[in-house]
């Protein structure tokens, strides 16, 4: 027999708001007296907040299904009931987040500690929702529950021992009425450490998880990095004491990197890179036999594929995710040495904790959900990795501040002891909290790494343990000959390899064999190498030039694809008709981040213009049209400055 639903939904959820908002206020009154109770009561209100804050989260996640349709009468504003029904529970949402706050400090006054944030509560039931198997969970879950008891135990346990002693990762500057303003204390001078002083903080001289050495960092950008992630540090404090995140979350090291300048983008390092010397292209040559640019081998050259990542932490209901997504990068412990790579995770609403990818993109599939890489790279370091940081972009509801963090990071070395390559295989690497450059951080303490139990249990914990899958895979001989035309260090999406080397086929044409003196230093009048790299930098754009160059192809005849200068050329008329006029149009709002009305606007505009294309229209009649407003016109739009793009070599 079918459950039967409730004869009027929304009237039922409104009223049991209405309880919950009445056990609210009985808290908080309760509360008012909170100087005067005892610990253990304060503890009480704590956990109770807990309780509450479960359950107007479900009356939210029932009211957020809730449709018209549903109803078995007719609802006058039923769009704006709702609306005014998911304000309330964010206000008693809110009023409990304070309370639990202020509870939590006066816990701290008392036994040095903060206690255990709420995920920790309810992590039996995360992690029963996310088993795989049915017919282990049905065995295991009596044991999960003892283990997590001794977990929380043992956790509690090491809160006490504490005491009162708390060590500043970073400098901070009391900003509003209570705060404390402190600098990080250096042990081996017994006084506040200097800038230089701090510097030596950060370094960790033992290994990752995999084996690969942390060293301290040297390099300038760094600096500005660590500046930029301390001053982030009271907002990440406020979210993790709420419950908002795990503890082991972080501000993003890579977004700010990328924020920091273009020198980790994909366009600055698909550049040439000129010689020691800076006399000649190091890995720009050509080819006079062959009429194009030479190969050019690296140390490093295959293919990567995300599969997925499973039991990543759920952040609590105060922040709203606009993103989730992997950034991957070349790295040596110390610094990095490629650009910043990042492809868009998908999710299930019936596995929050369970991100996949899109290997293969084809069609009209995003490139930014391309899950298959190529990795490319020259370094001769032995402990030349790939650095992984699962990032989520976000949004408090409560200040509309928007913020990166990082969800985790794992790095994979490519080399073993004696510089043998890695085996190409599928990898399950388990991920560590807080920031490359920390040491021992767990990304959710509340299902701890740490061995304890007999070996079953030991089992389990490891499967509930934050993980991400990838796969690498060697080259054939048509993808290593794909890839050889490529800069030595790059990494990108696999389906757009092929508009990167029509890039530096032109490249090669302009700046090797067209130019009239080598001596020469000029601007170049070439739309194409003066305005791809902006292309590069807006995935919808590289889309859009996808699709346009794959309904060209589609119409060409197999001796015209077998023809390099044919294909060439095609490929600079696609670019002329497509990119040009949306490149520098009015209607085109500018790229951002994780803003989903804007990208839904831009594709709007995207498709819009490719279809009047279709119908016959091309770059010209659409740059010419009374209907169409362009930016105004900029010589950088057609002039390629090569000195100024060039990349310079530091070895």
């Amino acid at each position: 027999m079918l459950a039967r639903r409730p004869r009027n939904p929304l009237q039922a959820l409104q009223r049991r708001t209405q309880e919950l908002k009445l056990q609210v206020d009985g808290l908080l009154s309760e509360s008012q007296l909170k100087e005067a109770l005892e610990a253990s009561k304060r503890r009480d209100i704590y956990q109770r907040c807990i309780q509450l804050k479960q359950a107007i989260d479900e009356n939210k996640d029932a009211l957020q299904k809730l449709n018209k349709a549903d109803e078995p009468a007719p609802i006058g504003n039923y769009n704006q009931k709702k609306e005014d029904e998911h304000s309330l529970l964010d206000k008693l949402t809110h009023q409990l987040q304070e309370l639990a706050v202020s509870i939590s400090r006066e816990n701290i006054t008392e036994i040095g500690a903060l206690p255990e944030r709420e995920e920790g509560d309810n992590s039996a039931e995360e992690a029963e929702e996310e088993d795989d198997d049915e017919e282990e969970e049905s065995e295991d879950t009596g044991d999960e529950e003892e283990t997590e008891e001794e977990e929380k135990q043992e956790h509690e346990s090491q809160q006490q021992a504490t005491g009162k002693e708390y060590i500043a990762i970073g400098d901070f500057t009391a900003q509003q009425a209570g705060d404390l303003t402190f600098k990080p204390y250096n042990k081996e001078e017994g006084q506040d450490s200097s800038e230089e002083g701090s510097e030596e903080d950060t370094e960790v001289g033992d290994q990752t998880a995999e084996g690969a050495e942390v060293k301290q960092r040297t390099d300038s950008h760094w600096n500005a990095v660590r500046k930029a992630i301390s001053e982030q540090i009271n907002t990440i404090d406020v979210l993790t004491t709420m419950g908002a995140i795990p503890s082991g979350f972080r501000p993003s090291m890579l977004f700010q990197l990328l924020e920091e300048g273009n020198q980790f983008q994909a366009s600055y390092f698909l550049q040439p890179e000129l010689t020691p010397s800076q006399l000649a292209f190091r890995d720009l040559m050509w080819d006079a036999k062959a009429g194009t640019i030479k190969s050019i081998p690296s140390r490093v050259s295959f293919i990567l594929t995300l599969w997925s990542c499973k039991m990543i932490p759920l952040p609590g209901t105060s922040i709203q995710v606009l993103s989730r997504h992997v950034s991957l990068c070349l790295f040596d412990g110390n610094k990095v040495l490629s650009n910043i790579h990042t492809v868009r995770a998908t999710w299930q609403p019936k596995k929050p904790k369970t991100w996949t990818f899109s290997p293969q993109v084809t069609g009209i599939l995003p490139c930014l959900l391309d899950g298959d890489c190529f990795i490319r790279s020259n370094s001769s370091s032995p402990d030349l990795g790939i650095l992984f940081e699962l990032g989520i972009s976000y949004i408090r509801n409560s200040t509309g501040e928007r913020g990166e963090l990082s969800c985790g990071w794992v790095f994979l070395k490519l080399f073993d002891a004696s510089g043998i390559p890695i085996p190409a295989k599928t990898y399950e690497l388990f991920l560590n909290g807080g920031t490359p450059y920390e040491k021992g951080v767990e990304v959710d303490p509340s299902v701890s790494r740490k061995a304890h139990g007999n070996v079953f249990h030991q089992m389990m914990m490891m499967r509930r343990q934050p993980q991400l899958l990838v796969k690498l895979r060697s080259s054939n001989r048509r993808s290593r000959n794909l890839l050889s035309l490529l800069p030595e260090t790059l990494i990108g999406s696999m389906c757009s390899i092929h508009l990167l080397i029509f890039y530096r086929q032109i490249l090669g044409d302009v700046l090797l064999k067209d130019r009239m003196s080598m001596q020469s230093a000029d601007l170049i009048s070439n739309t194409v190498l003066a305005t791809f790299p902006k292309l590069l930098e807006q995935p919808d754009m590289m889309d859009a030039l996808r699709s346009s160059w794959a309904e060209k192809e589609s119409t060409l005849k197999r001796s015209e694809k077998r023809d390099k200068e044919f294909l060439k050329a095609m490929f600079l008329l696609v670019y002329h008709n497509c990119m040009v006029p949306l490149l520098h149009s009015t209607l085109l709002p500018p790229y951002r981040w994780a803003e989903e009305e804007t990208e839904a606007a831009r594709w709007k505009v995207i498709t819009d213009f490719l279809k009047q294309n279709q119908d016959g229209e091309g770059g010209l009649q659409a740059l010419l049209s009374p209907h169409g407003v362009h930016e105004p016109f900029d010589i950088s739009e057609q002039t390629y400055d090569f000195l100024g793009e060039l990349r310079k070599n530091t070895a």
